[in-house]
């Protein structure tokens, strides 16, 4: 997850996806990091890392929609992500599939609605996401802080097994059936890449347009987040740094003519 921590800080956080800070952002593209992950280029995936038994065929994947999981409409999805929780993105091309976390996530538009994301350029989630023109936002739960933090941290450069290692399930939907979709989490957004290779090259700042989203119906319905009334361990987390989560709290409503 990358995040906003001065370069003499970093050893003693420790972000989801590690990185250093660098005044002249727009000009140093290239990043190092604590770990010395390598800067593979861009859309390459490393034929080291392309074994079958470590990651399976994500088209191999049958079609389906958990329980619990209702479409959202789509000038009501960015509710989702208004509240400004942490995401998992992910992506899939040519059979592969590949998670992160993401503190960096907003909407963006209404009409056709629109998100950001930032993702960095030594993961390997961006290269699929440039590969194949898409991505998924989902939100996790307060169930799933710890499988976000660790696949936050570990790269499938060199883990290829990244998934399976840490509990990582994936299904399709129907109604978008190249998009890898996280079980499990509260809510999820398919996105077409809208292409802005400078924003992309200078800032990592992806646009996607939002095709398709669901969510888990007892923690949303009609529009609106019910935190309230759900079980606690569908909350939705909030990243700061360290390892830290907050999760999302109690609702203050107050009287309003909007819908």
């Amino acid at each position: 997850m990358r995040l906003g921590i001065a370069p003499q800080a970093y050893s003693a956080a420790h972000p989801l996806l590690p990185f250093v800070v660098r005044p002249a952002h727009a000009v140093c593209h290239q990043r190092t990091t604590a770990r010395h992950r390598l800067n593979w280029p861009l859309c390459v995936i490393p034929s080291s890392i392309r074994s079958a038994s470590a990651m399976p065929a994500f088209d191999a994947i049958a079609l389906h929609l958990p329980a619990h999981c209702q479409p959202v409409a789509l000038n009501k999805c960015y509710r989702l992500l208004n509240h400004g929780p942490t995401v998992l993105v992910s992506a899939a091309h040519a059979g592969e599939a590949n998670v992160m976390a993401a503190a960096w996530a907003c909407a963006l538009d209404f009409a056709p609605p629109k998100v950001t994301v930032v993702l960095d350029k030594q993961t390997r989630t961006r290269a699929l996401v440039e590969a194949s023109g898409q991505f998924v936002l989902q939100l996790p739960t307060r169930a799933q802080a710890r499988l976000t933090l660790d696949v936050g941290t570990d790269s499938a450069l060199q883990h290829p097994d990244k998934l399976q290692r840490h509990g990582v399930e994936l299904f399709r939907a129907p109604a978008a059936p190249s998009a890898p979709l996280v079980a499990g989490c509260a809510g999820w957004l398919v996105c077409r890449l809208i292409a802005e290779p400078h924003n992309q090259q200078a800032y990592d700042l992806f646009i996607g347009e939002v095709t398709a989203a669901w969510a888990d119906e007892r923690v949303f319905q009609h529009g609106r987040w019910q935190f309230d009334a759900a079980p606690n361990d569908l909350r939705t987390l909030h990243y700061v740094a360290g390892g830290q989560f907050y999760v999302t709290g109690e609702s203050l409503q107050l009287p309003s003519s909007m819908p």
